[in-house]
């Protein structure tokens, strides 16, 4: 019985199995195309899902790794699940996984995170933000800076470039730790209007100057001073600024301190006045510091070109004024730029650089603000008596005090500073070096005051 019970299990198994064959080579084999084309689509579809997880997961491995690389430390420990495509990745820590790479401006400038000298908030830590494009002389500029710079610790120097010019990055290079290099990441062209073409650098100015303060008033500080590649500074340069913040700072009518005097050529000037400074309401630019409060006000409404014009209006100065000083404390030497050598070989290459120290932080500067200054100032320019200019040309003034020459119009205005050597134009109606419609100079070793009249109601747009 055994031997036959033991064939007949095995009968009925190779039956089954045979069975079982025939069922799915039939259904294997089936002649529906459409049934085959389904089979066939639906392992295509979990192929492909599967490739694409795992390029996902290798993706976001890399992205992780780039990262931890490129940060120095990790400010948190707390973790989170990974998972791409319903596929667990494993777990990363959270700061990773929230924050993106910082802007390679962002780490250069890392190392500068001290913003006031021992924490004290009255010896703030002013960077000296240099722009920067295409000149290999910019080493006279950060030669200068370095030079009479009296602690790097509290001037540290930034010098941003804009036109990837790689000689000149080189040369940028060339300080080691002296300066810091940021560079302008959007080298992309600009579309302009063709009427405006020869205008375009003026665009890439502008921009240049909007994304470099964004990426220095991001840092933390509390103001900056700006400096073009072309500026020489006077010896007393860094002292001049640390004199005068503290009066920008308290003073709400005030939005810069420039070292530059638009008129500041010699004979017009006075060389023994070298502690003297002005309110003025026109921006002067050229060695400039502003304020991070300033910055946050402007930069939502940022101009795509001409910022130092669009700076100038009355949307922007809301009738606040600047300091600037008698003598300048910068010089530019850049007579080849975008503004192809405009005012260069007729004034600017004139402009004397004051030579002496005067030491700003020790003096006494609260006569520059506006409730002090305007009573004095004032009182000096309309108590000066009155002398023609044909008069004054002519050397018929009979008195060495200050004097005043009167303007009522702006064709008188013209004809006195062209016959003067005084630069003649307008901002927003504003003339250069101007208070309250008064310009200050020097002539024949006399002070002059060239004045609208008492009854001065402000300026006149239609006089640009």
């Amino acid at each position: 019985m055994r031997p036959r019970k033991t064939f007949l299990i095995a009968a009925i198994l190779v039956g089954w199995v045979f069975t079982t064959y025939l069922i799915f080579l039939k259904n294997f084999k089936d002649p529906s195309p459409h049934k085959n084309r389904e089979m066939l689509e639906k392992v295509r579809y979990l192929e492909q899902n599967i490739q694409v997880v795992e390029e996902n997961r290798d993706k976001l491995y890399r992205e992780i790794i780039n990262i931890l690389q490129k940060e120095d430390k990790t400010t948190s420990t707390e973790t989170i699940p990974l998972v791409a495509n319903n596929v667990d990745l494993g777990e990363i820590p959270a700061q990773i996984a929230e924050t993106p790479p910082r802007p390679e401006a962002d780490v250069a400038l890392s190392k500068l995170q001290q913003k006031f000298i021992n924490d004290d908030i009255n010896s703030p830590v002013i960077p000296v933000l240099v722009f920067a494009c295409n000149r290999l002389s910019v080493n006279r500029c950060l030669d200068d800076l370095i030079k009479h710079r009296p602690r790097a610790d509290q001037f540290p120097i930034i010098v941003s470039q804009d036109c990837d010019d790689e000689p000149t990055r080189n040369m940028i290079l060339s300080y080691k730790d002296n300066v810091t290099l940021i560079r302008q990441p959007d080298q992309s062209d600009i579309t302009v209007l063709p009427k405006e073409k020869k205008y375009k650098g003026y665009y890439k100015i502008s921009r240049h100057y909007g994304w470099a303060l964004k990426t220095v008033f991001r840092q933390g500080f509390e103001s900056v001073i700006i400096v073009e590649d072309d500026l020489s500074i006077a010896p007393d340069f860094y002292e001049y600024f640390l004199g005068t913040y503290p009066i920008l700072k308290k003073d709400r009518s005030l939005w810069c301190i420039s070292a530059w005097n638009d008129n500041g050529k010699e004979g017009l000037i006075d060389g023994g006045a070298g502690d003297l400074l002005y309110r003025s309401d026109f921006f002067p630019g050229l060695g400039w510091m502003m304020t991070k409060e300033l910055w946050q006000e402007l930069a939502p409404k940022w101009p795509k070109a001409f910022w130092d014009d669009w700076i100038r209006q009355p949307e922007q100065r809301k009738e606040r004024a600047c300091i600037r000083p008698e003598l300048p404390r910068t010089r530019t030497f850049g007579k080849v730029g975008v503004s192809n050598g405009l005012f260069f070989d007729k004034h600017l290459k004139y402009i004397k650089l004051s030579e002496d120290f005067v030491s700003f932080t020790k003096m006494n500067l609260t006569y520059l603000q506006k409730s002090i200054y305007d009573e004095i100032f004032l009182k000096a320019v309309y108590q000066s008596p009155v002398v023609t200019l044909d008069e004054l040309k002519r050397g018929l003034v009979t008195t060495k005090e200050p004097v005043r020459i009167t303007y009522l119009t702006k064709e008188q205005y013209k004809r006195a500073t062209k016959s003067l050597g005084l630069m003649d134009d307008f901002k927003s109606g504003v003339p250069r070096t101007a208070y309250r419609g008064v310009v200050s100079f020097f002539y024949n070793g006399q002070r002059v005051y060239l004045a609208p009249n008492t009854n001065w109601k402000g300026y006149d747009l239609t006089w640009s």
